[in-house]
């Protein structure tokens, strides 16, 4: 049996735009002689619809996109992540399903079981689980021979007992269609990309066809949506768990191959995960601005590692041409700023662009009758209006020439609330808002690596972090060093770790328990709730997954 990974990047709502990439997909299948062809989870309208799926007008519309597609399948079998209504007059109004269709003929749908609710999921807000699942379905290839497949809906292949110690759910739909005999298990995805997840999906995938002697088609969306970033990355495994087919990770593949051929494949299979990362938050900013109708971006660069990173990640999402870097220079920013970033600019061969806010400070100071800080935290508001000042000349800068403006925060500072609200924070996409200075650092000196060259100056990346809001002003002032916060910020955020299991894992007491109230203080928890959408690379990020309160009294004490 010969079968197609048709992994494409949708865009929600654009349900022209995914009919279109759907049914090219089923031409190229055919052509290239295939018997079935896979999509992700919710193709056609986009998994990441959110509040879509409770409107009537979409929910009563549902089923129409097939319309275009069933003609599309003669002589093929296709498998379609799409929504359908519920009938019924109790649940929720739409089903999570699998359209099976089949030489020009709706076979039949299957749909999700399980739904996940949880860190950026929340599929029972909108779907009605399936009761009784029973994903067999049976299909006639090319030759005439008929197969048993046995198809689940994302999370309904994620909970594998001999896999996973610990599960969510009692049910097991996989097991169920290898219980009734499914000669081939498909599987609809959309599962975000965080951090060692390629290679988890891979060991997961492999796993379950071995042990149970038994192909798996595992296919996922691809594509930016909002902060949510999708890699692919599909996969199909044979009967001896061996990975025949590997898609490309963060692009579009569609791609055929016969189950049976026992050529293992591994191309897919990125080795350093800070490539995985600099993939990932290059098709997020691209993906971000062309979905919204931006095609230039610009940004605050300050001589700082923050900025130029993003500038770098940017150049290469949008091209350099598209890209604008505006130096904003104060009373107190160094000499060595204006320079390095002018030397990034070279490298980058972007435009840039000088913007002084000197004069507008010394008027702002005078008017509020301010004290200028003579050194760090002295005036906070005198500092802190610097920020808002360059916020406010981006925010025109945007507005006049229709630029998508990137925050360049990253996530140790947004963490625990050193950051100018209405300042640094404003944005329509926050790039390193799930990325650790540590791992700014380390993805900076990546890219200079690959690239074979100075992309990002040495002397940023050297340089000793700090915001020159003051006179002599450096992170460290405020902050614990960022090689002892990160790894509290890592576990607390990543694993969900308590401040004992913290503290256990060799942090020092004091240090863990005053980060983590700095993090939950509810003043940091109010700035971080203003940020724009915030590209997410790992579980649990700041970003739509978190929800906490800004009001509250909670408060971490050691015990």
């Amino acid at each position: 049996m010969r079968v197609t990974i048709a992994q494409i990047n949708t865009t929600n709502g654009d349900i022209d735009g995914n009919v279109r990439k759907i049914v090219d997909a089923i031409k190229k299948a055919k052509a290239d002689g295939s018997d079935l062809v896979v999509f992700p989870e919710v193709a056609i309208h986009g998994y990441t619809s959110q509040d879509w799926f409770q409107d009537a007008d979409i929910i009563n519309s549902s089923l129409e996109p097939l319309e275009k597609i069933i003609p599309e399948t003669e002589g093929i079998t296709a498998i379609v992540g799409t929504i359908r209504p519920n009938t019924e007059r109790d649940g929720k109004r739409l089903f999570n399903s699998a359209a099976v269709i089949s030489n020009g003929n709706l076979v039949t749908f299957i749909d999700k079981t399980l739904l996940p609710e949880y860190d950026v999921f929340d599929d029972p807000r909108y779907f009605e689980p399936e009761s009784d699942p029973n994903g067999i379905v049976e299909v006639t290839d090319r030759s005439g021979a008929k197969h048993k497949l046995g198809v689940v809906v994302c999370e309904d292949f994620w909970n594998d007992k001999t896999f996973w110690r610990e599960r969510l759910y009692d049910k097991d739909p996989t097991d169920v269609v290898i219980e009734r005999g499914a000669e081939l298990i498909v599987a609809l995805n959309a599962s975000p990309y965080n951090k060692g997840k390629i290679r988890l999906r891979c060991d997961m995938v492999a796993h379950r066809a071995k042990a149970n002697r038994v192909p798996i088609v595992f296919v996922n969306l691809v594509g930016g949506n909002d902060g949510i970033i999708f890699d692919g990355a599909s996969l199909i495994a044979d009967s001896e768990g061996d990975i025949i087919l590997q898609a490309a990770a963060f692009e579009e593949f569609v791609e055929t191959v016969e189950i049976d051929c026992r050529k293992p494949d591994a191309r897919g299979i990125g080795g350093d995960e800070f490539a995985a990362i600099k993939h990932a938050l290059v098709l997020g900013i691209r993906d971000y601005a062309a979905k919204n109708g931006f095609q230039k971006a610009v940004l605050g660069l300050s001589g700082g590692i923050d900025s130029g990173l993003v500038a770098a990640l940017a150049a290469e999402a949008l091209g350099p041409e598209n890209l604008l870097c505006v130096m904003m220079p104060s009373p107190f920013s160094s000499e060595g700023s204006v320079k390095d970033s002018q030397e990034l600019i070279k490298n980058l061969g972007c435009e840039g662009r000088i913007e002084p806010i000197s004069d507008a400070f010394e008027v702002l100071v005078k008017q509020l009758e301010l004290d200028k800080p003579t050194r760090g935290g002295e005036s906070l508001a005198a500092e802190n209006i610097q920020s808002r000042i360059r916020g406010v000349i981006l925010m025109a800068i945007s507005n006049a020439e229709g630029r998508l403006l990137l925050s360049t925060g990253n996530k140790s500072e947004l963490a625990v609330g050193y950051c100018t609200l209405y300042g640094d924070t404003n944005g329509g996409l926050a790039v390193l808002g799930d990325v650790l200075k540590t791992e700014v650092w380390a993805l900076s000196r990546y890219i200079n690596t690959a690239a074979g060259r100075e992309v990002i100056p040495n002397a940023i990346i050297d340089k000793k972090p700090s915001a020159e809001l003051a006179p002599n002003q450096f992170d460290q002032d405020s902050l614990p060093p960022y090689e002892l916060m990160d790894p509290v910020l890592k576990m607390y955020f990543e694993q969900k770790a308590s401040p004992a299991e913290i503290v256990a894992a060799g942090n020092d007491a004091e240090l863990v328990y005053s980060i983590l109230n700095k993090v939950e203080h509810p003043a940091n928890e109010f700035k971080r709730r203003q940020l724009p959408p915030t590209l997410i690379i790992s579980k649990n990020a700041i970003g739509i997954g978190r929800r906490r309160p800004v009001t509250h009294k909670y408060r971490r004490t050691k015990m």
